[in-house]
């Protein structure tokens, strides 16, 4: 590859065929490759690796603890979830129709495994995803009313294809932060779906959030179009110990 064509390809910010040029045009003289299939084999090692750059940026912009997959989760160990349940959900049909689904069980039953998982299928089919522990969005929500910036952050929580809300009960959330998180819900309803665990049931959500009347407005827009999966199963950490 001479040095103009080298020029060419990076100002068309074509990386991956100008770092595979020489290799594929070796191998096309060696093998009497038509020109058209060697263009067609560099465009696609360009398309590939824009692809998996593309994944990768998505997976960190997701901000997942780990990458947990639906695929080494436990199933025959967790007895307490229907695979063929989650195996639907994987399908990622509750996206587009802005379905939310809501995990309920206690400590170590694989409730965050099987939200990263769900959440790591959308990402990898091209959905904008975003883990967030329930404790740090709401830190994030009070410190927003400080500088004024609750409806900038609004704004963005609200345009992520699929929300992933992690152990929300563990907190004691201010009334001003109670009133954001209703106005975050209500920003999604129908719009875009969101994954919630949590280690409380729906009547006791009212002991974190107090505010009743709003308690009970928040669940009926969550609940509206939702699957609850309420785990009633082994400790999984007691299990891989």
């Amino acid at each position: 590859m001479n040095e103009e064509l080298e020029q060419l390809l990076t100002n068309l910010h074509l990386k991956t065929v100008a770092a595979r040029c020489d290799e594929y045009l070796a191998a096309a003289d060696k093998d009497g490759t038509p020109f058209p299939a060697l263009l067609a084999q560099l465009l696609r090692a360009e398309w590939q690796a824009r692809q998996e750059s593309a994944l990768a940026a998505r997976i960190q912009r997701a901000k997942m603890p780990e990458s947990w997959s639906l695929e080494s989760f436990p199933f025959k160990i967790q007895t307490g979830v229907n695979q063929r349940q989650i195996r639907s959900f994987a399908t990622l049909d509750f996206i587009p129709k802005a379905e939310n689904i809501v995990f309920v069980g206690e400590t170590g039953v694989g409730k965050t495994g099987l939200a990263c998982g769900l959440l790591l299928k959308a990402v990898q089919n091209g959905y904008r995803g975003l883990f967030v522990k329930a404790q740090d969005l709401f830190d994030e929500m009070y410190a927003s009313l400080a500088d004024r910036s609750t409806r900038r952050l609004l704004k963005s929580l609200s345009k992520i294809d699929l929300l992933l809300i992690d152990e929300l009960g563990y907190i004691n959330a201010k009334t001003e932060q109670t009133n954001i998180f209703f106005k975050l819900m209500e920003e999604r309803h129908h719009r875009r779906p969101t994954i919630i665990t949590t280690n409380l049931v729906y009547p006791e959500w009212q002991s974190f959030l107090g505010n009743r009347p709003l308690t009970d407005a928040l669940l009926s827009r969550l609940r509206e179009r939702c699957h609850t999966v309420k785990i009633d199963g082994p400790c999984l950490r007691t299990q891989q110990g």
